[in-house]
């Protein structure tokens, strides 16, 4: 059930936003009753920063399934990019951007946000420290990793409505700047 009231609230946030998103809403799309959901979570804050976490921790296993792929790559840092960028495809990035310009105005929800962030950033990260020895103690690789997150985020925000020709070209420019970016040895873990 918590699974279920889980996706429901993602696809709410996707498809609704985050002042559309309401807790009968997500109730209904996750078939259960409004008793039940509260039970799980108790208000809507708790379950959208909780569906957040459930897909951060999705994404964290897509991106260490990729390590192995990734440990044979001839273009580390190329094929380490394109996978930020895919990894900023999909619901979940959807929803964190819904969740921040939210937490904009909203107190609660911005304290809420700010434990959730390192939460996505590191899915992310975690790949980095199985593929590239000392990671964690690079602070010029991980500058450089921050640095393309933020790029991808930018580019897909100012991207929404464009055509996917568009934006993958838009993609290509970026990756071929964020190349400059990595300029430190990237020895394999």
């Amino acid at each position: 059930m918590r699974e279920r009231l889980l996706d429901a609230t993602v696809d709410c946030l996707v498809e609704h936003g985050y002042a559309g998103t309401t807790v009968t809403r997500i109730a209904e799309r996750a078939g259960v009753t409004r008793g039940a959901q509260v039970h799980h979570y108790r208000t809507k804050e708790d379950l959208v920063i909780a569906a957040v976490k459930h897909l951060a921790a999705k994404r964290a296993q897509v991106a260490l399934g990729e390590v192995g792929r990734l440990a044979k790559s001839k273009d580390l840092v190329g094929d380490l990019l394109d996978l930020l960028w895919e990894m900023h495809q999909g619901p979940l990035f959807t929803a964190a951007v819904e969740l921040w310009v939210a937490a904009r105005t909203d107190p609660v929800l911005s304290e809420h946000v700010v434990t959730v962030e390192p939460l996505v950033n590191d899915s992310l990260t975690n790949a980095g420290q199985l593929l590239v020895a000392d990671f964690g103690a690079n602070p010029e690789l991980r500058n450089a990793v921050y640095t393309a997150m933020d790029t991808i985020r930018g580019l897909l925000i100012s991207s929404w409505g464009l055509p996917p020709a568009k934006v993958r070209a838009r993609w290509l420019r970026a990756r071929a700047l964020l190349r400059a970016a990595f300029t430190v040895p990237m020895p394999m873990g």
